[in-house]
Parts: C-alpha cells; sequence; structure tokens
C-alpha cells in the first residue's frame, strides 16, 4: 500500500508538474506569437517562373534537339527551343507603424538551371556540367514613402523596363546589378556598380595588378554607372521615355609601369576610360484594339565602355570590340540599338505579336574586323544584327490554343558576309487556366521548328544546331514543352 500509494502521488505530482509546465510554455508560445506580429509582418509571397519539358532530334542516332537560332544572338530568332529554366522569388512585405502608407519589401531570387544539355531533372550539381544556381536578385525597397510618391531601392536587382518576351530581349533600358536607386513620381535614378575578376572575358577587366604592398595581388577595378530615366507623359495614351547613362572604369595602379601603349596584348594596368548612353522610347497605347495592346519603339545611342549589347542581351556594360590599340581605350566605340514591337490583341479569337530588333556595334580599335583585345584575344570589332519576328496566337477554345511564328534574323560579323536564318515554329497549346489571354501561364506545348540557312551561315556551322550536325541547309527541333510564371 504504501508503495501504490506513493506510486499514486507521484503520477498526480507529475501531472500538475505537467499541467503547469504546459500552461507556462502557452503563455510564453502566446506571448512570443503576440510579440512576433508585433515587431515583425506576417505577410509573404511568392512568385515563380520557369520552363521545363524534353526535346530530341533525329540526328546521330536521335539526340536532345538544338537550338536553331544563329550564334551570338541567344533567344533573338525565337524561344520556343530554350533549355530548362527555374526561378524562385520569395518577397516578404514588411508594415509600418499605423496610418504610415509607405510599403516595405524585402525580395529575393534564385534561379536554377543546367550547364549543359542535360534535362534539369537528370543533373545535379555533381554532374558533369550539372546545376548552376544563381542569385540575381536580392534587394530591400520602400515604395510610396509616408505618401510621397517616393520610392528607394538598395540591393542586387533585375531592374529592367520592356522586353520581347518571344525573343527574350529586354531592351532599352536593362539596368540589372547591384546598386542603389530612387524614383520620385516619373523620374528614376539609380547607381550600379560592376566588378569582376573573371580572366578569361574580352571585356575591359575588372581588376588589376596592384603592388602596393609589394606583393602582386589581383584588386578589383569598378565600373560605376549612374542611371536617369524620366517618363514624359503626353496623354493617356501617349509616353515617352528619356534615358541616360554615365559609365566610368578607374584606372589601374599608376605608379607601376605595367602598361605600356601599344601593347594591348600584354597590358596588365589599364588607365581609365568611360562611356555615355542616351536614349528614347515611345509608347501608344491602342485603345480601339482590346485591352492591352501597344507600339513601343525604343532608340538608344551607347558611347565608349558603353556600347554593350550582344549576344541577345542589351546591358550597355557589356562593351563591344577591342580597345584602341595604343591609347588601350574605347573613346571610338559606339552602338546603336533600335526595337520596335506591337503587341495587338485584335479579336476574341486572335492576338499578334511582332518585333524588329536592329543593333550596329563598333569597338574602339581601328580595325573593322578583327582586333586584339586584352590578355592577347581577338575578338570582331565590329557588327551588325537584324531579326524580325511575329507570334501568331489562335485561340481555338478557351483550353486550346495554337502558336505560330515566323522569324527571320542575319548577323555579320566584321567584314564577313551575312550569316541568315528564316524559322517558322508551331505549337499547339493546352492552356488550363481557359483563359484567351496572350499572357496566360501555365502553357502545355507541343513544339515543332524549321530552320532554313544560307549559304554562310550554314558552311560556317553559324548555329548550335550546325554545329552538333554539321553544314545543312535545313535544321529542325521537336519538343514538349511547359513554361509558367507565378506572381503576386
Amino acid at each position: 500500500m504504501y508503495e501504490t500509494r506513493i506510486r499514486f502521488k507521484g503520477k498526480k505530482t507529475f501531472w500538475k508538474l505537467g499541467v503547469c509546465v504546459w500552461a507556462s510554455l502557452s503563455c510564453y508560445w502566446l506571448n512570443a506569437q503576440i510579440s512576433y506580429e508585433y515587431t515583425t509582418n506576417k505577410s509573404f509571397y511568392f512568385g515563380s517562373y520557369g520552363r521545363v519539358g524534353v526535346d530530341w532530334s533525329f540526328e546521330n542516332g536521335e539526340s536532345i534537339g538544338r537550338r536553331l537560332n544563329l550564334s551570338n544572338m541567344g533567344s533573338i530568332g525565337g524561344r520556343l527551343e530554350e533549355q530548362d529554366y527555374l526561378e524562385l522569388v520569395p518577397n516578404f512585405v514588411f508594415k509600418p507603424k499605423k496610418g504610415d502608407s509607405t510599403t516595405i519589401h524585402v525580395q529575393m531570387r534564385l534561379s536554377v538551371y543546367a550547364t549543359s544539355l542535360t534535362s534539369i531533372g537528370n543533373s545535379s550539381t555533381t554532374s558533369l556540367g550539372g546545376l548552376n544556381f544563381a542569385l540575381p536578385e536580392i534587394y530591400a525597397e520602400a515604395r510610396n514613402i509616408k505618401g510621397k510618391d517616393l520610392n528607394i531601392w538598395i540591393g542586387s536587382r533585375l531592374y529592367r523596363g520592356p522586353d520581347v518576351h518571344i525573343a527574350d530581349h529586354y531592351y532599352f533600358n536593362d539596368h540589372s546589378g547591384q546598386g542603389f536607386g530612387v524614383e520620385y513620381k516619373k523620374s528614376r535614378m539609380a547607381a550600379v556598380f560592376v566588378a569582376s575578376v573573371d580572366t578569361t572575358s574580352t571585356l575591359p577587366p575588372y581588376f588589376y595588378l596592384n603592388i602596393e604592398t609589394g606583393t602582386l595581388s589581383a584588386a578589383l577595378r569598378q565600373r560605376t554607372v549612374v542611371i536617369g530615366e524620366h517618363d514624359i507623359e503626353l496623354n493617356q495614351d501617349n509616353r515617352i521615355t528619356a534615358l541616360g547613362e554615365v559609365h566610368y572604369m578607374g584606372g589601374g595602379d599608376e605608379d607601376n609601369d605595367l602598361t605600356e601603349p601599344g601593347d594591348v596584348g600584354e597590358a596588365v594596368n589599364f588607365p581609365s576610360d568611360y562611356g555615355l548612353v542616351f536614349g528614347a522610347r515611345y509608347h501608344r497605347r491602342f485603345r480601339k484594339l482590346r485591352e492591352g495592346s501597344f507600339n513601343d519603339l525604343a532608340v538608344r545611342y551607347g558611347s565608349g565602355i558603353a556600347n554593350g549589347g550582344d549576344g541577345g542581351i542589351s546591358k550597355t556594360w557589356y562593351t563591344f570590340g577591342a580597345p584602341n590599340a595604343e591609347d588601350l581605350n574605347f573613346r571610338g566605340a559606339y552602338s546603336w540599338s533600335v526595337v520596335n514591337q506591337a503587341m495587338l490583341n485584335i479579336s476574341n479569337f486572335y492576338s499578334l505579336n511582332g518585333y524588329v530588333i536592329f543593333t550596329k556595334s563598333k569597338g574602339g580599335a581601328d580595325s573593322n574586323h578583327i582586333a586584339e583585345t586584352y590578355f592577347g584575344k581577338e575578338v570582331f570589332n565590329r557588327k551588325l544584327d537584324l531579326a524580325i519576328g511575329t507570334r501568331n496566337e489562335f485561340y481555338i477554345t478557351d483550353y486550346f490554343h495554337i502558336l505560330a511564328e515566323l522569324h527571320y534574323a542575319q548577323r555579320k560579323d566584321g567584314t564577313n558576309p551575312n550569316a541568315s536564318m528564316t524559322k517558322f515554329s508551331i505549337a499547339p497549346v493546352f492552356v488550363p487556366t481557359g483563359a484567351r489571354d496572350i499572357w496566360a501561364r501555365p502553357h502545355f506545348r507541343f513544339v515543332a521548328s524549321f530552320a532554313r540557312y544560307n549559304d554562310f551561315a550554314k558552311e560556317n556551322l553559324y548555329s548550335p544546331y550546325l554545329l552538333f550536325t554539321g553544314p545543312k541547309r535545313w535544321g529542325y527541333y521537336f519538343g514538349v514543352k511547359a513554361e509558367w510564371w507565378l506572381w503576386k
């Protein structure tokens, strides 16, 4: 009895103790929750963009399909053959004190892709040419500060405007990079800072050899890009955006004699350099057509080290060409970029998206063909790109659409003849959301593309497809693809 009584009392005491502990923890948890909601914000948004699928050709015993577009033009010429890609975008929203209209965001963006042609699901970080992870965005932004139509942001940001979606080309003002910016009403100013120690690049090197301490070391050489934009609202349907940029890159270590004029291939510490950009974009909305119809015309001129824009990318700080061999700078370099895009939602059964992209660029060297750049590399010092394309989307039913695309692209490197490609693509699409909208996603597509190359493109294997198959007049691509995006 004694033993039993003690055991009973022990259980009762343990039960009481458990109740007290539970109550204490509950109070602590409740206070913690109240404190958490008071000091932070429970708002959270999640976005995503992605594409995934399979593709093939019947060449060389059947293989993964290759992009048909011309080399050095990226997706310009049609993007239906793009490889797998994923973006995950968490966005945290913080609330200010009561009565304050400021909205505060912290956004990150993780991108994942395979560096080889392997499908993203059949690859890993340990695979040869496996998965690559990048963080193109991590920034904080405060918008509408105290109701003043004033925004500020700091961090790494995909800071860019319009794009030709069917060519995956962000034109005119792709200022993506790490920096900070201020926006007030219709004006925007930002500074982006660019630096790298990629010794394989033919761009102006973003490092120099520092011997101030007596020991050679690679010191980062910063490029500063100061950007200004302003929107001029002509009326409800017409808007002009003015653009200006100033690029400056400081010199290397001026106390040593590692830079010798006339020896660009051996020079290590380069003198300072600069570049300027001017541009304007005219946006017109078409009220007589269905919602979302517009035309954009953008013209941009870049000089000096700000003559960038190659490989399908329009960033002005991707300097094109070679420097002047005597002065080791890009003072004579320039680039013209002209883009026109029309989006015409003509009816409930048909939409048309068309574009023209023209780029003419020259480096700082005297040559119109090939010239020597940093570290003895040789690059083309002049190029001309032209691409014209259309996407026709037919809304057969709410859930079944047909995409039909026709693209023509040509590129002239240096004094070479033109390389050209004409491509036709057709893609039956299942749209599970049932929306008759050219932007409706996700898409489930069967893609068939056929391209014809001219003699120069064929003989010089001027396409990822031709590099794989050898010289051919015709190329083809088949794929089953999905594409989606989800934004708050």
